[in-house]
């Protein structure tokens, strides 16, 4: 047939409702399928139709899914979710059949705004670092646990090393009857450490095998972390066309509001993915405090700190950082520290 058909895949953990539409809006066929990939590719190449668009919502199931289908030749497109959520909730019926039939009439009208998909070797790397996020943030949260802990009993923790935590905890604690509990949050912190120190390890060992990340890594203020999650994130540096968009990417670029007479600059997005916006202010905060060496990027810091306040000045310099980035990846370059004025000391 040549008529123009559109289908809507609306997925969940173990199944996926499929509608395929006309040009012209009518609903010609629905299927409840599993969620394999191979189950739905197989069945829209069945399909007696001229298929234009299939698309399907950002999720955990999507890349899977998406891999597939691109894989089979079939014309996917994984579409961000606020404008999905936006879109199907003018439906008046909420069910996985309408949402389906809700993204295929999306797709037959272009009123959608496509994700980049990961390509495997970007979604192993993320995985790795999204683990070590994770085993981070348990163990901060046990780390927080014990300190509350004795202190409902009157003793304060401090300031410690994260060598010298459990010896101190241990010292506080030495003549209660509070062990039974701390040994066990002591034992799980310690396994916690272990794993997450050998994520760590591993993390540094893969920037160091990667000349992309190793080039990263020249940029002041850019270690491991932040340079593979970069690359990671932004995973094909061409999706770009340029390099300035990428801080409104990572939602580091000012909102702006505007209304009849008012036009004017809000706070930042703060879209896009929060680890990478988090690294880049750690980035930032390193260049402009801890970075001895004078460069071009940390001058220009200062210059935002002294004119517009610390604060800022750390958005500003992430928000450029991230720029730098892209711009030495798609141009193969290291990073340029620039040409020190006479006079000026090289820490500042």
């Amino acid at each position: 047939m040549s008529q123009s058909h559109y289908i809507g895949l609306d997925v969940s953990a173990r199944t996926v409702n499929l509608c395929v539409v006309e040009h012209d809006g009518h609903v010609v066929h629905e299927r409840k399928l599993s969620s394999d990939p191979e189950e739905i590719a197989q069945h829209i190449l069945s399909l007696p139709f001229r298929i234009v668009r299939v698309g399907l919502e950002a999720g955990m199931l999507s890349q899977h899914i998406y891999g597939r289908l691109a894989e089979a030749n079939i014309p996917v497109i994984c579409v961000e979710t606020r404008h999905m959520k936006a879109a199907l909730a003018a439906q008046l019926n909420k069910t996985d059949r309408h949402d389906a039939r809700g993204i295929a009439q999306m797709m037959r009208v272009g009123l959608f705004k496509p994700v980049h998909v990961k390509t495997p070797s970007s979604q192993r790397l993320r995985t790795i670092l999204t683990a070590r996020q994770l085993l981070r943030n348990k163990l901060q949260d046990v780390e927080n646990e014990i300190r509350g802990l004795i202190r409902n009993f009157g003793y304060h923790l401090g300031k410690v090393t994260a060598r010298d935590f459990e010896p101190r905890v241990r010292e506080l604690i030495a003549d209660t009857d509070l062990h039974a509990v701390a040994d066990a949050l002591l034992l799980a912190r310690r396994g916690l450490r272990e794993q997450f120190g050998k994520l760590d390890d591993m993390l540094v060992r893969l920037a160091r095998q990667d000349e992309v990340a190793r080039r990263f890594m020249t940029v002041p203020g850019v270690g491991p972390l932040v340079a593979l999650t970069f690359r990671a994130t932004v995973d094909v540096p061409s999706r770009f066309t340029r390099s300035r968009t990428v801080g409104a990417h990572f939602g580091l670029t000012p909102r702006k509001l505007q209304s009849g007479e008012v036009d004017r600059n809000g706070r930042i997005s703060r879209w896009g993915d929060e680890m990478m916006r988090s690294l880049l202010y750690e980035a930032a905060q390193v260049l402009l405090t801890r970075v001895k060496r004078w460069s071009a990027l940390k001058a220009w810091g200062a210059q935002v700190a002294r004119r517009r306040g610390h604060k800022k000045a750390i958005i500003a310099l992430a928000r450029k950082i991230a720029v730098i980035l892209h711009r030495m990846w798609i141009d193969g370059t290291e990073f340029d520290w620039g040409k020190r004025p006479e006079g000026v000391a090289s820490s500042a």
